[in-house]
């Protein structure tokens, strides 16, 4: 996850705190979205393409099905979109330069933290904060990556921020040219929205449960990721993921849209 423009969207703003981890737990329509299950969201002879716009994506969206996918031996594939060399704008303590370095060191000792240090990764090296400018060429290298047998995961093309929904949008063509499918994930989208949102198509939603040992991986994973963390005291900023972000994303279940 990287720095967020708040100008980008008046009606999904992404500053403050959000709405509150509270408030999505107490929405009977949360509880009631249908079961997902991994071994039907990518069934047998088929791979899961996971496609982050940032480090951290891949595990803030999917890591729970990302491990319930290697239990049942299904190939999978991380595809980087960018390093996240954007998250610290104007920042003496994480310039570019370092977090070109940081932020894919930090992905990997995520992966190795959940276990899943054997999935292979892409780095497409676009440009952090302005996937949308290179929205093209995103669509052509995911072409050079991807078959008809596979199912591709990618952040929401709502999701509110634009390097979200800029590789989603590209994640959609790419795949109406393969003839594979494709599922989303909101990530953003519970900081900005309510429940009931008329804005989310809840009726594409479903909800992956997760065991307590897998919250405690995927935990273990977003800790990995220190860049993100951590005030920046040469900025002024508080932490990219902040405390109310992490509750509202390190749930039992994940919810993913088909």
């Amino acid at each position: 996850m990287a720095f967020v423009n708040n100008s980008y969207s008046d009606d999904r703003r992404i500053e403050g705190i959000g709405t509150p981890a509270e408030t999505w737990q107490q929405w009977p329509g949360l509880a009631a979205l249908p079961e997902l299950h991994a071994d039907r969201l990518i069934p047998p002879g088929q791979r899961a393409v996971i496609v982050a716009p940032h480090p951290d994506d891949e595990v803030l969206g999917c890591a729970g099905l990302m491990m319930q996918l290697a239990l049942l031996d299904r190939p999978q594939t991380l595809i980087a979109v960018t390093d996240g060399t954007g998250s610290h704008p104007g920042s003496t303590r994480w310039p570019p330069q370092r977090l070109a370095h940081e932020r894919p060191e930090e992905s990997a000792r995520a992966l190795a933290a959940l276990g899943l240090s054997s999935v292979p990764v892409t780095r497409l090296d676009l440009p952090d904060t302005m996937v949308a400018e290179h929205e093209d060429t995103l669509v052509k290298q995911l072409l050079t990556q991807l078959s008809p047998d596979d199912v591709l995961l990618t952040t929401w093309r709502g999701d509110g921020h634009p390097d979200h929904e800029a590789t989603g949008r590209a994640c959609a063509r790419a795949v109406e040219a393969v003839g594979c499918r494709m599922l989303e994930l909101p990530i953003w989208t519970w900081h900005w929205a309510h429940p009931d949102d008329h804005r989310v198509p809840w009726q594409r939603a479903g909800q992956l449960p997760l065991t307590d040992y897998q919250q405690r991986l995927k935990h273990l994973a977003i800790t990995c990721h220190a860049s993100q963390l951590d005030a920046d005291e040469t900025t002024g900023h508080g932490p990219v993921l902040s405390r109310h972000t992490l509750e509202r994303l390190l749930r039992p279940v994940e919810v993913i849209l088909q």
